[in-house]
């Protein structure tokens, strides 16, 4: 074929590929399907049903980094001692003027619902250990009316603490004099299966949630800012792993 009848014909291809095609993406760009549509094929993955997802980081399951706190009692406790069972992790203190009060309050209400699972335990570190001493801390467990011998509040060496937070569960927590009590820590709560695994279920585009609300209070249901509560799908998704 003649090279100018050539370009006359991919002239014309590109033409109309331009009038038809590019508006038909544009009205799927503006309507939100390719959105909700094309990603990973995700529907349904959210559900109840659905089996829980690792943490992966580098390509790898992400695991608990060791670690090694004396908890309420003064006994020491390390990530050994959780090995075989299912726990939730928390950091916080007890002077906290804000979220740790809910966030404590939503951690009895998941204790006391597995209260006759064995594999199940808590594991609370706080990120003011100079002023929450074990006896501190004992104090704090009877407050809120913890029992049980599942749930360990840990002190210790501070920068141990803020490299577990900070670098072991990417769980943000900072000394700032700025803030109300201040120190400044995310109100989130992890999840870790029998094998010391990361774990959580996936948002409805097919990837992990990774961590838990539990600054909301689960009968309260939703905050100012239209989050809602995560504490009862944690309660499911502990299960889960319970029964793994």
């Amino acid at each position: 074929m003649n090279k100018k009848y050539t370009y006359v014909w991919v002239s014309l291809i590109v033409l109309i590929f331009g009038i038809i095609v590019i508006p038909r993406i544009v009205d799927r760009l503006s309507s939100g399907s390719v959105v909700e549509n094309d990603r990973l094929n995700s529907e349904g993955k959210n559900s109840d049903d659905e089996e829980l997802a690792y943490i992966l980081l580098d390509g790898k399951r992400r695991k608990v980094p060791s670690f090694e706190f004396i908890n309420q009692d003064s006994v020491l406790v390390s990530d050994k001692d959780y090995l075989g069972k299912v726990y939730v992790v928390d950091f916080f203190f007890t002077r906290c003027p804000s979220i740790c009060p809910v966030m404590t309050t939503n951690l009895v209400g998941v204790q006391k619902h597995f209260k006759n699972a064995d594999d199940f335990a808590l594991a609370s570190f706080s990120i003011t250990p100079d002023v929450d001493t074990p006896q501190v801390l004992k104090a704090y467990k009877e407050k809120y009316g913890v029992t049980g011998e599942n749930w360990n509040f840990m002190t210790g060496d501070q920068e141990g603490i803020y490299e577990l937070a900070n670098a072991g569960f990417n769980i943000f927590a900072a000394e700032m004099p700025d803030v109300p009590g201040g120190f400044e820590h995310s109100g989130l709560f992890a999840l870790v299966d029998k094998e010391g695994y990361l774990r959580s279920r996936i948002d409805e585009y097919g990837n992990p949630i990774v961590y838990y609300r539990g600054a909301i209070l689960e009968e309260k249901g939703v905050n100012d800012h239209g989050e809602t509560e995560e504490i009862g799908i944690l309660k499911v998704d502990i299960q889960k792993l319970l029964e793994e």
